[in-house]
Formats: C-alpha cells, sequence, structure tokens
C-alpha cells in the first residue's frame, strides 16, 4: 500500500511539473512578449496567465523603459548616474 501511494505522488508530481511553468517563467515571457501593442486590454498570448498587477508590472516597466530610452543621451545619462553614482546603464539596462 505504502509502495502505490509512494507511486501514485511521484507521477502526480512529475505531471505537475510537465504541465505548468513556473510564475518566473511566465513572467520572463510575458515580459519578452510585450511590444508596443500591448496595453492593459490587448494582452499578449505569452501574458494571459499572468494576474492583472503582474502583467500591469511588466506593461509599466517596458513603458518606462521606452520612454527613457527616447530621451536624450545627456538626460539618460544623468538619470543613469542619479540611480546609483555611475555610468553603467542601469536605467535601461543591454542587451546582450
Amino acid at each position: 500500500m505504502r509502495i502505490r501511494t509512494a507511486a501514485v505522488g511521484v507521477a502526480l508530481l512529475a505531471t505537475l511539473v510537465a504541465c505548468g511553468k513556473s510564475e518566473a517563467d511566465q513572467q520572463a515571457d510575458c515580459q519578452k512578449a510585450i511590444n508596443a501593442e500591448s496595453t492593459k486590454t490587448n494582452r499578449p498570448d505569452a501574458c494571459k496567465d499572468l494576474s492583472q498587477d503582474d502583467y500591469d508590472t511588466l506593461l509599466m516597466a517596458y513603458a518606462l523603459e521606452n520612454a527613457v530610452k527616447d530621451l536624450p543621451e545627456d538626460t539618460q545619462d544623468l538619470l543613469d548616474h542619479s540611480d546609483d553614482g555611475e555610468l553603467n546603464d542601469s536605467i535601461i539596462g543591454t542587451e546582450d
């Protein structure tokens, strides 16, 4: 009986792990999918399972990042230096 219970538990756990993504993975996928067409009500498919608060946070981060990118370089440098005392793209980050 214990072996059967353990086997069912292992099978259930394996099914849960195989079927779902972690919330961090869902957020990362959503963040990559958000673009200029994304709005509060027009979510990319990758964002459908996130809570409204999580989606709103990622959407706002996208909007702020793009607003900063549109600023003149000297203003970006001023914001970057104010953030952490260095010019290291800490405000908008860099893509590898």
